[in-house]
């Protein structure tokens, strides 16, 4: 028997396993044996000529990764050594940064979706929108989302340097980001009070609330419902829904949120060409179904935050005010391979909007095409990438607790301090009033420290706003919403 007969079924086998049944009444058999005789044939040559020794196992997962990687950034392999990791970050806490990624349709480079608001990566200076170029020096090109978060997660307290480039910027920028367990609320308001809780009434004469949501977790639906209690106390009149850089999260939580303003209807739909179809609901009757409202979003708005807000919208319950949202609105289902050693996540649905609509932006998707959320007429209002950064910076130091709130030119001296604060143990510390003699030469890294200073400060004038916050997206909000409540009034 020839060597290649047995490698032939070997191969034959190991790729049965991972589709033959799903794939047996699509494709004739004769032509399923022909491909995967093309494929047999293209490993044994690489087996036999590369330069180097090659396994069987790293030949096939190889060819696994680039096969789900055509299809979406979504869709992903995890090896016998990967799957562990993977298992451990959808099963429990784990040390981050806070950001979510996805893949540019553009560049398809890694793209930060959003830094969540109070994590490492926000106080550092991430932005939504950044490209991700490398981590700790190895390049990021024709990383997957799943395979990025698996490198930037490790152990609370140790550090990954990220070299980034900034949406509008020509150079990229490498920041230093030390990773934490990340616990992030959901439910946040528009400025602190002296107390540094929440204040969730913008307009105090209107009456009108405002509530920023950072992502959806199992909790955001109950911890909203608090908020609005308070907020009917206070006799609330009109609500903004303010879902910009909102990354989603769980569908269960876009549902539950969703229904809290919905009298009946339809919330949202999956579809898939081998899943069972799944209508989600409004359940039941709410106080908040009468109030005015209007939902914000912008090109970072993704998934959870995208069923919402089309389901507002399609209900007309609510206005949507702002910028088109990202389209991300795919299905995830994971597949035990390999005797469970090895994990398949793959999209096998996508989110519909009550009005039947595709959320999902796919790859090669035009702007002329159907996906996520458009704003209603005469409610975009469009940043340029300077525009949106300012806005993004002045938010970010806006929502420092009131008695930490520093300015920009305060945070670049803090990050520079942080810089220093190591002390070396191999010197003794000096007493604070202790200066250097007179003939003290400088120390051979002193030019080091003053040249990492300057870059320190450059960087720090790249981040600063140009004046105090100005949010145009937010100011149109208020101006749509007091026009409902002046046509209330009216109507009554």
């Amino acid at each position: 028997m020839s060597r290649r007969i047995p490698l032939a079924l070997a191969m034959i086998g190991a790729l049965g396993l991972l589709g033959w049944q799903a794939t047996r009444g699509a494709k004739p058999k004769d032509e399923m044996l022909e491909l995967y005789g093309l494929f047999v044939d293209a490993v044994e040559k690489v087996e036999a000529n590369y330069v180097r020794p090659v396994s069987r196992r790293e030949l096939l997962e190889s060819a696994l990764e680039g096969m789900l990687q055509q299809l979406d950034p979504h869709s992903t392999y995890f090896s016998v050594n990967d799957a562990p990791s993977f298992r451990r970050q959808i099963e429990g806490e784990f040390g981050g940064i806070g950001i979510q990624v996805d893949v540019d349709p553009e560049t398809l480079r890694l793209r930060v979706v959003a830094p969540m608001v109070g994590t490492p990566a926000y106080d550092a200076g991430m932005l939504a929108g950044d490209q991700i170029l490398e981590i700790d020096g190895q390049s990021a090109e024709g990383m997957s989302p799943d395979k990025a978060v698996e490198v930037l997660t490790g152990r609370p307290g140790t550090d990954v340097k990220l070299s980034v480039l900034h949406e509008g910027s020509d150079e990229p920028e490498t920041i230093t980001i030390t990773r934490a367990i990340i616990k992030v609320p959901s439910i946040l308001g528009d400025h602190r009070n002296p107390d540094d809780s929440w204040d969730f009434l913008i307009d105090k004469d209107r009456k009108i609330g405002y509530v920023r949501i950072s992502s959806f977790i199992a909790s955001s639906a109950e911890d909203l419902r608090k908020v609005l209690d308070q907020l009917q106390e206070q006799g609330m009149r009109g609500l903004i829904l303010d879902l910009r850089d909102d990354p989603g999260g769980l569908l269960s939580a876009a549902v539950e949120v969703a229904d809290l303003f919905l009298a009946d209807g339809e919330i949202v739909s999956t579809r898939g060409r081998n899943t069972q179809p799944r209508t989600f609901r409004a359940q039941k009757d709410s106080p908040y179904e009468d109030v005015p409202m209007v939902v914000l979003v912008n090109q970072n708005s993704a998934s959870a935050s995208e069923i919402v807000s089309a389901a507002l919208q399609d209900h007309h319950r609510a206005t949507v005010v702002g910028m088109r949202s990202y389209g991300k609105g795919s299905v995830q289902n994971l597949f035990e391979l390999d005797s469970g050693n090895s994990v398949l996540k793959l999209t096998v649905a996508s989110y519909y909007r009550p009005s039947g609509e595709n959320i999902h932006r796919f790859r090669n998707a035009k702007p002329t095409d159907q996906w996520g959320v458009k704003p209603d007429k005469g409610c975009e209002v469009k940043l340029t990438p300077r525009e949106y950064v300012d806005w993004f910076r002045a938010r970010r130091d806006h929502d420092l607790a009131a008695g930490h709130r520093r300015t920009p030119a305060e945070t670049t001296q803090v990050q520079a301090e942080k810089a220093e604060s190591k002390p070396d143990a191999r010197q003794p510390e000096k007493k604070a009033d202790e200066k250097p003699k007179a003939d003290e030469k400088p120390k051979a890294d002193e030019k080091p420290k003053k040249d990492a200073e300057k870059a320190q400060t450059k960087a720090g004038a790249r981040r600063r706003p140009s004046g105090p916050m100005v949010d145009k997206q937010l100011e149109k909000a208020l101006d749509v919403l007091r026009g409902k409540l002046s046509a209330k009034e009216k109507a009554a």
